[in-house]
């Protein structure tokens, strides 16, 4: 087992629950289909699906770390298990990239439509896992159901719930809403390394913490009241 668990980073606050989070609080979590499947597509000589099921025959591994949000709560000393992304990519994703393609990016989509891009290297850190288990149980539908990404070194705003399809890219996929000036101020960080403070792309990290412990309580309100049916 993999304990990542140190002092909190800067600007982090430990609170003593996990709650659900994410851009649609507002809405249950998504219908878990009957069969689920991760499609694999982009770089590759032809897309392909992974059953979720085989995530099980897969090698595994424990991670007990702590759960960074960028609005600045940490949820502290959470026990996940899955299979690590490492060996997910050499095992399953590496002989089916096409001969000519470098990869340098990958672009995890969720089954509620969120999606995040993450650059290999941070994608490969021996502490990123598929998850599919947290405290020992089943991911449930707050957390991810039926499996996520997990990466505890970044923002969770990285760790795509409800892991549906991984698109393979040699090279930083194009942003569609970052055409205005406010998209490009808000945008998030790239890499969302928690130690690094990197919150957002264009603000430094320590600019951006008075405006997130604000809205910090009214997030955690809204969490915990769960979405509206």
């Amino acid at each position: 087992m993999i304990e990542t668990q140190k002092p909190l980073p800067p600007g982090q606050r430990r609170i003593g629950t996990f709650p659900r989070f994410g851009t649609h609080m507002s809405r249950p979590a998504p219908a878990v289909p009957p069969d689920p499947t991760i499609e694999v597509c982009g770089a590759v000589g032809e897309r392909f699906h992974v059953p979720v099921v085989a995530l099980a025959t897969l090698p595994r591994r424990e991670v007990r770390a702590d759960f960074h949000c960028v609005a600045g709560w940490s949820a502290t000393d959470l026990l996940w298990e899955g299979v690590p992304f490492e060996s997910f990519f050499r095992q399953l994703i590496a002989p089916a990239v096409r001969d000519d393609a470098v990869v340098t990016h990958l672009v995890f989509r969720g089954i509620d439509g969120y999606q995040s891009t993450v650059m290999l290297e941070d994608a490969l850190a021996e502490d990123v896992l598929i998850a599919d288990r947290l405290s020992g149980r089943p991911l449930g539908g707050d957390h991810g159901a039926p499996a996520r990404l997990l990466s505890p070194a970044q923002y969770g705003y990285i760790s795509t719930k409800h892991l549906c399809r991984i698109e393979v890219h040699t090279s930083e996929p194009e942003d569609p809403d970052s055409a205005s000036i406010t998209a490009r101020l808000l945008k998030s960080h790239p890499r969302a390394r928690v130690w690094e403070e990197e919150r957002h792309g264009s603000l430094p990290g320590r600019l951006v913490r008075p405006f997130y412990r604000v809205l910090k309580v009214p997030l955690l309100h809204l969490s915990a009241r769960g979405p509206r049916r």
